[in-house]
């Protein structure tokens, strides 16, 4: 018997039960999202928007402050400058959303909606059991693609749901996108989703994808996915984890509800 079979024999199933049933989602005690509440601001204060790096959070002409989760970084700076913990720290992690507005609370200035000006579509039955993802780079840091190759370790192991990457445009079903969509990477993006057969969906995945991140809207990048291509599915994070993707990939093929709400999350 060589030592990998004993040391399995050992250890035991590994594989999380969760989603489908109660079971660990791996996530335990790590720092999330930034709640929000606006009851708590001072007038006149302005410490989270000046810290923030991203622009997610504003104010607008009347002095009212808003997040945009589509662009949070979750890098912390708003709870720790905020002095009345109007923002203060959580483990929600972040969640996916069919409507690009669904990620704005509070009043944002010059909020932003989704492009297409309609609802997400239906994904077809014989999909909800057998999908094929194939993934675009579009100039992440690589944070993403960390977590999307967790997917496939025997924790989470991606493939008993019936959900499955795949090399070729070819026989994709969803195409998932990374990265704020750099100038060099627009045009094989572009390529990608139109060799992929109908119906064929969108997902824009962590924070570059979903609202620019960082570099979006520099010289050598676009703000992200939105007004490039149909997205059915918004998933921000910096970078969402292995669960945050599961639970957004399960919410596409309507096997599990949409927890936000116009920037709050249902709690379970």
């Amino acid at each position: 018997m060589t030592n990998w079979a004993w040391f399995g024999l050992r250890a035991g199933r590994l594989t999380s039960r969760w989603p489908e049933r109660p079971g660990s989602d791996g996530q335990s005690g790590i720092l999330g999202m930034p709640r929000f509440h606006p009851e708590r601001c001072t007038s006149g204060c302005s410490d989270c928007v000046s810290a923030c790096p991203s622009g997610a959070i504003t104010k607008n002409p009347d002095g009212e402050t808003g997040i945009d989760y589509a662009r949070c970084v979750t890098c912390q700076r708003c709870t720790e400058v905020c002095p009345t913990g109007a923002f203060e720290t959580s483990t929600d992690w972040a969640f996916a959303v069919r409507d690009r507005a669904d990620l704005v609370f509070g009043v944002v200035a010059d909020a932003p909606s989704d492009p297409r000006g309609q609802p997400s579509r239906r994904v077809p039955h014989a999909l909800k059991r057998s999908l094929h993802i194939r993934h675009v780079d579009a100039g992440s840091c690589n944070g993403c693609e960390s977590e999307l190759e967790a997917l496939l370790n025997p924790l989470y192991n991606l493939h008993r749901l019936g959900i499955f990457f795949t090399p070729s445009p070819r026989f994709a079903d969803l195409l998932l996108v990374t990265g704020p969509v750099t100038i060099a990477m627009h045009e094989p993006l572009l390529r990608t989703y139109e060799a992929m057969p109908e119906p064929r969906f969108v997902m824009a995945t962590g924070t570059c994808a979903t609202g620019g991140g960082i570099a979006g809207g520099g010289y050598a990048c676009h703000q992200g996915l939105a007004g490039l291509l149909p997205i059915d599915l918004w998933l921000p994070g910096c970078p969402p984890n292995p669960a945050a993707i599961m639970d957004a990939l399960l919410v596409l093929l309507e096997r599990r509800p949409a927890r936000v709400n116009r920037g709050h999350l249902e709690v379970s």
